[in-house]
């Protein structure tokens, strides 16, 4: 291999696989301090997925005129209300979910970085715990473990299915924005906490006032790209019986009981979670761009 590069380049070194070699590394080094996956969703995949949903109603259409059937387009149209309501239903679901995780997952942050032994180990345990169990057996442990209602001074109170699938999902959710936590405040120049120190500035004042307000650019793009992540894995929901867009789809398809419409109907789904992220991925790309941090 070697001899053989020297005969070609007159060097041992291959400068054609550099450049890929090096994206990757990059790649993989902002994967593991951000603690998440990095969303690539390019423009190219969306004309993908419409391409698809329009070879597949073609299809469809055809097969529905030779059987004397509404066309596909008629009968995609008949229920696209009720299935923007169930993708809206999605939203309000990754918004919840990603609120809840925020707010726990800063905290929990916070705790892997404290002076206390016992409290750094434990919240990394747990942090560990939910980073590395599988969404959808969270997601189940939630639904059969919580009631289905409290009773609070006589009152009955209703626990329904999908504010459980959202506890559900805001666990991992939690666990990847305390890493995402931990990793921006130990980025921070260790100068910052020595001036903060020689000004007489306690520890919580020290991260309240200066570490965690200039980590905020830094988690910004990782944040919402774990959003994004968090968006599409609402549809895991519809597994529990919660009447999301997926569930909704699936019944459409029970009532109309045509085949030639699954690749339609869950195709227009796709479309509506591209048409959503995508716009997600672009601005978080522009972010890092910005909020670069050259060491």
């Amino acid at each position: 291999m070697r001899a053989a590069g020297e005969r070609l380049y007159g060097t041992t070194d291959l400068p054609v696989l550099l450049p890929p070699g090096e994206r990757l590394l990059r790649r993989a080094s902002r994967e593991r301090t951000d603690g998440v996956p990095r969303l690539t969703l390019k423009a190219w995949h969306g004309a993908v997925i419409a391409a698809v949903v329009l070879l597949a109603a073609a299809a469809a259409q055809a097969q529905g005129a030779a059987e004397a059937r509404p066309g596909v387009l008629t009968a995609l149209w008949k229920w696209v209300p009720l299935l923007v309501e169930g993708f809206l239903f999605n939203i309000a679901i990754s918004f919840l979910g990603m609120g809840i995780g925020t707010a726990l997952g800063t905290v929990l942050g916070v705790m892997q970085i404290s002076l206390l032994p016992p409290v750094r180990a434990g919240s990394w345990i747990v942090t560990q715990f939910f980073r590395n169990a599988p969404w959808l057996v969270l997601l189940f442990f939630c639904m059969f473990l919580l009631p289905f209602e409290f009773r609070v001074m006589g009152f009955v109170v209703p626990f329904p299915d999908w504010v459980k699938a959202t506890l559900g999902l805001s666990l991992p959710v939690m666990a990847n924005v305390s890493e995402i936590v931990r990793g921006a405040v130990q980025s921070i120049p260790s100068g910052q906490w020595e001036a903060a120190e020689s000004l007489a500035f306690s520890r919580r004042q020290t991260l309240v006032q200066i570490i965690l307000p200039q980590c905020i650019k830094r988690m910004l793009p990782p944040w919402m790209n774990l959003y994004a992540i968090l968006t599409m894995a609402t549809v895991l929901a519809s597994v529990v019986g919660v009447s999301e867009v997926m569930t909704l789809t699936q019944r459409v398809l029970s009532a109309e009981s045509r085949p030639e419409l699954l690749v339609p109907f869950y195709g227009f789904v796709l479309l509506l979670f591209f048409m959503y992220c995508y716009p997600i991925a672009r601005f978080t790309h522009k972010l890092e761009l910005r909020y670069v941090v050259k060491l």
